[in-house]
């Protein structure tokens, strides 16, 4: 499939520091992929370098490609990129009913100003209805936000990520916040969906959150890839201890797998 994100030779800094440096990923439309490390290595500031919230200190050789495009206007590359973010939904969305929440990601906006209700097509609202069949929400459709679990509230953040784009998710830590039945209902959403097509990228510091239909690991290491390669080679013991510093013991059951 066509490449959905080509990063050559990216240097970010946040403020005085460099944090990630000499970033070369290519990932395919449609692929399964983990980028797993530990906290202050540089994953968050990755996804919002592929969102565009960061942006590559300008030097030679460097390139950042979203969709097989160098320049987006950011509002339409918004429009595209279907990201769950670790945050849970805020004030604005909260007063929001879910069928309302997910037909914001049509606009990318927190709420449905009254300047963006007359923007709404029929075909708008039947994708929502559609994806609010996808992804089991239906019965949430007219629940206020702020009236959900954060379980319920990921789900629908989720669905709003998806109106965006059907083809990729992009998920940052999507499981923090959740208790143990919320992480379960969240990790059997994300099998469904990747089995359905949608490409995943999921980047988490959690082990359990890998599902068995993610196939490709990234690991990174104070602001730089560690590794790449298939789950079976990276998912190890000795690898994990030597990423996160410290004993990691691992085991594996039904493609799911749990560190302590």
């Amino acid at each position: 499939m066509p490449p959905f994100l080509d990063l050559q030779h990216v240097n970010v800094a946040r403020g005085d520091n460099t944090v990630l440096h000499d970033i070369n990923l290519t990932i395919a439309a449609g692929e399964h992929i983990a980028i797993l490390g530990p906290n202050g290595c540089g994953k968050s500031t990755l996804i919002k370098t592929i969102t565009c919230e960061c942006y590559p200190l300008v030097q030679l050789g460097t390139r950042v490609r979203i969709f097989e495009r160098e320049r987006w206007d950011l509002t339409e590359l918004k429009k595209r990129l279907g990201v769950v973010s670790a945050e849970l939904p805020g004030k604005a969305t909260l007063h929001t009913t879910g069928r309302d929440a997910i037909l914001t990601g049509f606009f990318s906006s927190s709420t449905l100003w009254p300047n963006l209700i007359a923007a709404i097509t029929p075909e708008m609202h039947t994708h929502t209805d559609e994806v609010l069949e996808r992804i089991g929400a239906t019965y949430l459709a007219a629940k206020p936000v702020g009236e959900m679990s954060a379980g319920q509230q990921r789900r629908i953040m989720i669905g709003r990520a998806l109106v965006a784009s059907s083809s990729m998710l992009l998920l940052d830590e999507p499981s923090n916040a959740l208790d143990l039945a919320a992480q379960q209902d969240l990790r059997d959403l994300l099998r469904t969906l990747a089995q359905q097509g949608t490409g995943i990228l999921l980047i988490t510091h959690h082990i359990a959150d890998i599902i068995p239909e993610i196939d490709r690991i990234i690991l990174m290491k104070q602001g730089r890839i560690h590794a790449d390669g298939s789950k079976s080679s990276l998912l190890t013991a000795p690898t994990l201890s030597a990423l996160f510093e410290t004993q990691v013991h691992l085991a594996e059951r039904e493609g799911f797998y749990n560190a302590w």
